[in-house]
């Protein structure tokens, strides 16, 4: 049962894992496949970094704003999924419309009237009052899951391939022989 176990997740690590050196008497198309399979694990940890830098800049951008917290009435001018803009006056009374728009914009519809906290320093790091870098978290994490999930797939889609060539390879060199 555990030498089971053990050979499956051998072999599973084997085909989605790939080695950086090559074999001896690796030929062109293998070559290709290893250096494609490299390709694709740099390219998903590229996607999971870009999801925890995200995560790590909400994060900032809410330190930056309880430091020197403020908060204003705002109306939202245009509502978006991803971005929304936002127009509000500080106790001073200057007018702000952030260039960048505010963040956590979900469930915004143009015309609402909210209550934003900003940095009072720097009045263009607005957030929906009482939202925060947790909101990033399940958005962030889906994108690395399915970042993951797809080079799974095409790792795996690579790992057949492969064992189709060294197939073709194996008959090659049999019916070379046989002659």
């Amino acid at each position: 049962m555990i030498a089971s176990l053990t050979r499956a997740v051998a072999t599973v690590r084997r085909v989605l894992i790939p080695h950086l050196y090559g074999e001896p008497g690796e030929t062109k198309p293998q070559r290709v496949i290893r250096y494609t399979r490299i390709g694709v694990v740099i390219f998903a940890c590229l996607v999971t970094l870009q999801s925890v830098l995200l995560i790590a800049g909400a994060w900032r951008n809410d330190r930056q704003i309880e430091r020197h917290m403020g908060v204003a009435a705002a109306e939202v001018l245009d509502a978006g999924p991803r971005r929304s803009t936002i127009e509000f006056v500080t106790p001073d009374r200057v007018t702000y419309r952030p260039e960048l728009g505010v963040l956590y914009p979900s469930e915004l519809d143009t015309g609402m009237r909210i209550y934003v906290e900003y940095d009072e320093n720097d009045p263009d790091v607005v957030r929906v009052r009482d939202r925060n870098a947790l909101l990033a978290v399940i958005p962030a994490g889906s994108i690395a899951v399915l970042g993951w999930v797809i080079a799974g797939a095409m790792l795996a889609v690579l790992a057949l391939l492969a064992r189709r060539l060294d197939r073709q390879d194996d008959m090659s060199v049999e019916s070379q022989s046989l002659s």
